[in-house]
């Protein structure tokens, strides 16, 4: 039986996600290949049925996976709805990057994916683009470019979290991109928003140092909270202009511990009231004149 050894390249647009385990390599060392393998076993299964269900396709599988969607609403569902299952049960933590962009899909002859190739592989720039931005996700994260913000944020469906945020967390320097990239998170909580550091391979350029929630967004215990700093900073301020006022009457300094006489304080605070009421009267003239 003759096997055909050509190879399919086809250029397309796809939704790109890397998917990383982070500290897997410290998990295997502190538990042993066996209980590590059976567990990533647990891992691997679950998420190979989210894939399935938001019509994704596994390209490659080591640390995590790589993996490829035809519509990057789907991409981004099946990111949200991995970080709020997946990685409460196998106590593991994730992070998920996803790019939108041209790509070379690669489908490998019968001859060598029987001898141990992948059936389709990925090549070009938009690869490396979505690993730099899975490199930049803290725990739990879902990180996305600018391309696939795009295409996705005005679109959902039945699927699509009705709490889920976007929100720019900045400009980066990827390593081996010219363009800086502008990188936006999304999330279902204020701390999957936040703004990740630079890494190794990626330099932060600028952005928000904290993205803060909407006033839409915020429960009652925000509110109470707001309401109890602001209230703090009024009280604050009563505070020091109540003592201020004090100091400046003799017979009223003994009461918070101020001598009676202090001229020099006397002093000063007579000038500083006299310059103030130099400078309210020369704003006066200088309206009059310009109502003339």
């Amino acid at each position: 039986m003759k096997h055909s050894s050509e190879i399919t390249m086809k250029e397309r647009h796809l939704a790109i996600v890397l998917l990383d385990i982070i500290g897997s390599t410290a998990f295997v060392q502190k538990h042993g290949a066996q209980v590590a393998a059976q567990w990533f076993q647990v891992h691997d299964r679950l998420t190979r049925s989210l894939v399935y269900k938001f019509d994704g396709r596994e390209i490659d599988r080591s640390d995590g996976f790589l993996l490829s969607f035809n519509r990057a609403i789907d991409a981004v569902n099946f990111a949200l709805h991995y970080q709020r299952t997946i990685p409460k049960k196998i106590k593991l933590n994730t992070r998920i990057g996803i790019h939108w962009g041209r790509i070379i899909e690669v489908q490998q002859s019968e001859i060598y994916v029987g001898a141990g190739a992948k059936r389709v592989e990925l090549e070009g720039l938009a690869k490396n683009v979505a690993a730099r931005t899975m490199s930049l996700c803290q725990a739990g994260q879902v990180l996305l470019t600018k391309e696939a913000v795009q295409v996705v944020r005005s679109r959902t469906n039945i699927h699509t979290p009705k709490s889920v945020r976007y929100a720019c967390v900045g400009l980066y320097k990827f390593k081996g991109v010219k363009a800086p990239q502008e990188i936006y998170a999304v999330g279902e909580t204020m701390q999957s928003l936040q703004p990740p550091p630079g890494s190794e391979k990626v330099t932060r350029i600028g952005g928000p140092k904290h993205i803060r929630k909407k006033m839409r967004d915020r429960k009652l215990l925000d509110w109470l909270q707001w309401l109890y700093h602001r209230l703090c900073t009024i009280a604050v301020i009563v505070f020091l202009y109540t003592l201020l006022k004090i100091s400046m009457y003799p017979m009223m300094r003994p009461l918070i511990f101020l001598p009676y006489d202090m001229p020099m304080y006397d002093s000063a605070v007579e000038f500083i009231g006299d310059s103030w009421k130099m400078v309210v009267r020369d704003i006066k003239e200088i309206m009059y004149e310009s109502d003339k």
